[in-house]
């Protein structure tokens, strides 16, 4: 569990169709960003929601290219996720120099 002390939060998410959305925060254990996309991979599209309180963290970051990913980790401080066409994505996405 002491992991998760070093994880970067979801400061907020405005996919307010995904199950792990209540009143603008991310409530999903930890989130996973995508591969070449900074999609969540996490987002799962649905009117209920989980009854989870603990805000969201970002588990893993699978893009490469961004500036925040360092071993597959996101060392942004936190992130946040909004709608891009039909799926979520982390608007944190950097490009890496």
């Amino acid at each position: 569990m002491a992991m998760m002390n070093n994880l970067p939060s979801v400061a907020r998410c405005d996919v307010n169709d995904c199950f792990y959305n209540r009143e603008s925060n991310c409530h999903a254990p930890a989130i996973n960003i995508g591969g070449e996309h900074p999609n969540c991979d996490t987002f799962i599209p649905t009117a209920n929601h989980i009854g989870r309180m603990e805000q969201g963290m970002v588990g893993a970051c699978h893009v490469h290219l961004c500036k925040w990913n360092t071993d597959l980790t996101c060392q942004a401080s936190n992130i946040v996720v909004a709608h891009h066409n039909l799926h979520a994505d982390c608007e944190t996405f950097t490009p890496a120099k």
